[in-house]
């Protein structure tokens, strides 16, 4: 089969891991637009790609199947919005917009010109979180008491610079990193009955929250951090328990229970995420069916819930 070929909007840190994984893989990345016409050619020329000056020319193009961007959150919406009305089918990285609405026009706009749309949530292309989530749907563990996740990682030892400081990239930790344990519990569990969420907001990002997602009064604890590394993940039932070591990108899950000990496998990998989503274009697919327009839009409603419990709001909303 031929490669898949890609055309990259952004060419930063994310741009540059995602595209050394692919490369290995039955893909190509043909064609590259970034803010800074310098950097698009150097990384054009790492990658065997073409760079072009403008969004309009990269979307003029005819050698590419897909667009993947990759550039800060801020800018999602009106990449995707203008591939979408060509036609184009998306790849975006997470989190796709900032808010319920950013969503809601993202898959209004997929819909109404009938073009394939995901977002880059690498963890529920990989069969460890499939795994996870069947064992709950078949009571492998019994009863679900509690589940406990941590993602943390030291984002503050960070460049001033960085995006993920920035507030007028909609940096912090619940948009940046909190996504990927809210996304996890949304795909098991569901939309919680009730949500709480506590936070530390210092310089214009939120630094640090505890989130609680309560179903029928069961609760997902959730911290994440930019104050330190720590990662885990733990489901407790009333037959057993459920753990995946650094959740996020881990490719095994471990179960527990009173019927015995399982192991689940699977490849939590820029690669795996590409190939899925290359699988579903050829197919003809119009929504992904590992990252469900529901899934996305439920979690940033999730997010925004947060946002407005703690009193975050960004320069550019104000």
């Amino acid at each position: 089969m031929d490669k898949f070929r890609w055309a990259y909007i952004g060419c930063g840190s994310i741009a540059d891991k995602t595209a050394r994984s692919i490369l290995k893989g039955n893909h190509e990345i043909t064609v590259v637009y970034g803010r800074s016409y310098d950097k698009a050619k150097a990384f054009a020329k790492r990658f065997g790609a073409k760079a072009v000056e403008s969004l309009e020319a990269l979307l003029s193009c005819d050698s590419f199947d897909a667009v993947y961007i990759a550039t800060p959150h801020t800018s999602h919406v009106e990449y995707a919005v203008a591939a979408l009305k060509k036609g184009i089918p998306v790849l975006c990285e997470k989190p796709v917009g900032i808010t319920q609405s950013d969503v809601e026009l993202l898959i209004k706009t997929a819909r109404e010109n009938d073009t394939y749309f995901v977002e880059a949530m690498w963890s529920w292309f990989s069969d460890t979180a499939i795994a996870v989530r069947d064992w709950i749907k078949q009571g492998k563990v019994g009863r679900v008491r509690h589940v406990e996740i941590y993602h943390a990682f030291p984002g503050l030892n960070k460049k001033p610079d960085s995006r993920v400081l920035d507030p007028m990239t909609a940096g912090g930790a619940l948009l940046d990193i909190g996504i990927y344990p809210i996304t996890y519990c949304y795909n098991i569990f569901g939309y919680p009955d009730k949500i709480r969420c506590e936070g530390t907001i210092q310089n214009g990002i939120d630094i640090k929250e505890k989130v609680t997602l309560y179903y029928d009064n069961m609760p997902c604890e959730l911290y994440m951090s930019f104050e330190k590394l720590k990662e885990t993940f733990v489901i407790e039932g009333t037959e057993g328990k459920i753990n995946v070591p650094m959740f996020h990108v881990s490719p095994f899950a471990i179960l527990k229970s009173k019927k015995g000990n399982k192991i689940a496998f699977g490849k939590t990998t820029y690669l795996n995420e590409f190939d899925r989503v290359a699988e579903e274009i050829r197919a003809g697919k119009k929504e992904s069916d590992y990252i469900p327009f529901d899934a996305t839009l439920s979690c940033m409603k999730i997010m925004d819930v947060c946002r407005e419990q703690m009193g975050l709001k960004y320069p550019f909303e104000e």
